[in-house]
């Protein structure tokens, strides 16, 4: 089992990432992340290209509540 991405890895990803990657991010496992794509429940738009889906990686920051720099945004934080 592969344990969950930590904000401090936002930064060193591409792009575009692979569907299984965002799920992680999301807390989602490899199946859950797939059957979402598939289905068209994807939190985040799921570009199809061949037979991968890749998912925008500003997109799971933003749903994370991150700017493009990395940083927090306010209305996200806790406190």
């Amino acid at each position: 089992m592969t344990s969950p991405m930590r904000a401090a890895d936002l930064g060193d990803l591409p792009a575009v990432i692979d569907v299984v990657t965002a799920g992680r991010l999301l807390g989602f496992g490899r199946t859950k992340a797939y059957q979402l794509a598939k289905n068209g429940e994807f939190p985040c738009r799921v570009l199809r290209i061949g037979r991968s889906y890749l998912v925008p990686t500003r997109e799971v920051w933003a749903l994370l509540g991150y700017h493009d720099d990395g940083t927090r945004r306010p209305d996200t934080e806790e406190g």
